[in-house]
């Protein structure tokens, strides 16, 4: 972590120790949620190292290891002798549990989804709550008998020890996780925890932030320039609008029509920063891209192309630009997360283009102001900077574009294909109102053709799925309920209008199991 990191900060914060678990950097983007600074720790720092930070509280985290397993990844035994209070969260209850001298069982099987517990106990962590509410279980091992002076405090149907804590000891533990938006009262939980137990102040917002990151980036930059990696999205327009108002015309934005954007959004987002005075430079790069993408269909390759063509782009303008230091990136925390770069033992999800993707090799020294916020901070941070609700309510769109919507190879004429069905998609749904009521609204083109009848003929045309979720972070998500209307008319429209299309089918997954893009 660096050195300043909280600067501009007032007061004490909460650290989230990181086992590992894909929900690590949630816990964090909660905790700030309720206006108190969180910092992510790797699970191995010593007392001595957390001891230098004003710390008003500890959390364990989950993770994909097993406390039977030898070499099973613990925290400083001396953290609990801190005097501060802490809080374990699945894999950091049985942790908590193991080296305080309780038992941990391997389960005969595995406790996952939503479940409801029972509360036991008067307990200050679960003030306000009812005795019985919803959570969400993700666990094979569990806890068979609380450490010495521990009680019990809730209990589920397969889990007999779903929470307990040593009050005088300050320290508490949960076998579910109260961070992801299943668990009915998580966020109660936690406010219980930050604020009944730990007394923390609330004092963390965006407008602290950008104070922070503002002085930050004027202390890095100095007098060098920058090179903006540019989509339009929502965090490479906050990343491009923050740094320019601290550097001006030093700031180059580079916008890369890879080939792989949504139908006229180069003419949108040209004709928006050119508005708004920026050194923009518009770069066609449809046909490179597309070339080193022909015959590509795993996902990851894919990602890996794509990541190394927009580096190789930037290197050939920043050549012409004369001496440009750094490359400004809107790389924010789910990115880091997904890309297994959150902590020793995080499992890799995806490689993102401007995380993963990147070749080892870079002349450039990255620049990412955005890469400790999850995209609802963004948001609040975009508005404090004066850009466009229109902008700031976009849904999120992958940076590897198109590639990673349509299912195998990329082609032209895939592409023409996915690029009418999802503009139906966009339309429908503004129209409908429903745009701003979902996180993601969009279509994916399938790789498989099946038979259908269109104008009393036989047809074997492309599927293509829709995928429309609800989420807070984009971390956890859920399927949407939409009406039947709405899906009727977006699949009517479909395969009324996009040739090459027979057929409409709706994913009712949520996230997990699936993540929300396809690939």
């Amino acid at each position: 972590m660096r050195e300043n990191q909280n600067k501009g900060v007032k007061g004490e914060m909460i650290g989230v120790l990181d086992f590992g678990s894909q929900y690590t950097k949630l816990i964090a983007r909660r905790i700030r949620e309720l206006g108190v600074y969180s910092e992510i720790f790797p699970w191995d720092i010593s007392v001595e190292e957390l001891s230098k930070r004003p710390m008003e509280g500890i959390i364990l985290s989950g993770g994909p290891a097993s406390t039977l397993d030898p070499g099973a990844p613990a925290p400083d035994s001396k953290i609990f002798e801190m005097g501060i209070p802490t809080l374990g969260i699945c894999y950091g209850m049985q942790i908590i549990a193991k080296m305080l001298g309780g038992r941990v069982i391997s389960g005969k099987e595995r406790e996952y989804g939503r479940t409801e517990i029972k509360i036991l106990a008067n307990s200050p962590i679960f003030k306000g709550l009812p005795e019985r509410s919803f959570v969400w279980m993700s666990h094979g091992d569990s806890v068979s008998d609380p450490p010495p002076g521990f009680r019990i405090t809730a209990e589920s149907e397969k889990t007999k020890i779903a929470a307990m804590e040593d009050e005088n000891k300050k320290i508490y533990c949960l076998q579910f996780h109260p961070e992801v938006i299943h668990t009915d009262y998580g966020m109660k939980i936690l406010e219980n925890f930050i604020t009944e137990i730990c007394k923390a102040p609330r004092n963390w917002n965006m407008e602290s932030f950008l104070k922070r990151i503002s002085s930050e980036i004027a202390e890095k930059v100095k007098g060098e320039r920058v090179l903006c990696a540019l989509s339009g999205g929502v965090d490479s327009t906050v990343a491009a609008t923050l740094v320019k108002e601290i550097i001006g015309d030093r700031l180059i934005a580079v916008f890369v029509n890879n080939g792989l954007l949504r139908e006229g959004e180069p003419e949108e987002v040209r004709s928006f920063f050119e508005e708004r005075g920026f050194n923009l430079i518009y770069i066609d790069a449809s046909e490179r891209f597309l070339e080193k993408l022909k015959g590509v269909t795993d996902p990851e390759e894919k990602r890996r192309i794509i990541g190394h063509q927009f580096i190789s782009v930037f290197d050939e303008v920043a050549s012409k630009q004369g001496k440009v230091r750094f490359l400004l990136q809107g790389t924010l925390y789910p990115d880091v997360i997904e890309s297994g770069s959150g902590g020793k033992g995080a499992a890799k999800i995806k490689s993102h283009h401007n995380v993963g993707g990147l070749p080892e090799k870079l002349s450039f020294e990255l620049l990412e102001p955005l890469r400790e916020l999850f995209k609802d901070e963004v948001r609040k941070l975009g508005k404090l900077l004066n850009i466009p609700e229109k902008i700031l309510k976009r849904h999120p769109f992958p940076g590897p574009g198109l590639a990673v919507r349509i299912l195998g190879e990329i082609t032209k004429d895939r592409l023409r294909i996915l690029r009418k069905a999802d503009k139906i998609v966009q339309e429908e749904f503004l129209q409908s109102t429903w745009y701003d009521k979902v996180w993601q609204a969009f279509a994916v083109l399938l790789p498989i053709r099946s038979v259908g009848v269109m104008g009393d003929e036989r047809s074997y045309g492309y599927s293509i799925a829709i995928r429309v979720v609800s989420s807070e972070d984009g971390m956890t998500a859920d399927w949407v309920k939409l009406p039947y209307e709405l899906l009727e008319k977006i699949s009517n429209r479909i395969t009324r209008e996009v040739e090459g299309v027979n057929r409409v089918v709706y994913d009712i997954t949520s996230k997990p199991p699936a993540t929300i893009e396809w690939e």
